[in-house]
C-alpha cells in the first residue's frame, strides 16, 4: 500500500512541476493539491513501519516547487491586449475585399428541381 501511495505523489508531483512550466499552469494547482495529500497519506503509512522517509520528502519537494513557480505565473505574468483598432480594421478590410470577390464570382442560376 505505501509503495503505491509514493508512486502515485511522484506521478502528481511531477506532473504538477511539468503543468507549472509550461502555459498550463494554471492547472497545475489540481495535481500538486493531490501530490500534497498522497504525501499526507505516505507520512503517516510510514509512521507505522518506521521507514525511511526520503521519498516522501522528495514528493513534498517536488510539490512545493510546482507551487510555487505556478503562483509565481500567476501572479506575475499579466496577459497584455494589444492594440485592437488595428484588428478591427484588419477584420473589416478582410471582410470587404470577401464582399468583392463574391460578387466578382459569375454563378450561372441552378434549378434545384
Amino acid at each position: 500500500m505505501k509503495k503505491l501511495v509514493i508512486v502515485l505523489g511522484f506521478i502528481s508531483a511531477i506532473l504538477a512541476v511539468i503543468l507549472a512550466v509550461t502555459p498550463l499552469s494554471k492547472i497545475a494547482y489540481i495535481p500538486g493539491v493531490v501530490a500534497l495529500i498522497i504525501g499526507i497519506l505516505a507520512i503517516n503509512l510510514s509512521k507505522e513501519k518506521k521507514d525511511s522517509k526520503k521519498s516522501i520528502q522528495l514528493i513534498f519537494l517536488l510539490t512545493i516547487i510546482a507551487l510555487v513557480v505556478t503562483t509565481y505565473k500567476s501572479v506575475f505574468n499579466t496577459a497584455e491586449v494589444g492594440n485592437t483598432e488595428e484588428l478591427q480594421e484588419k477584420e473589416n478590410e478582410s471582410e470587404e475585399e470577401a464582399i468583392e470577390e463574391l460578387n466578382d464570382l459569375e454563378l450561372d442560376e441552378v434549378d434545384f428541381e
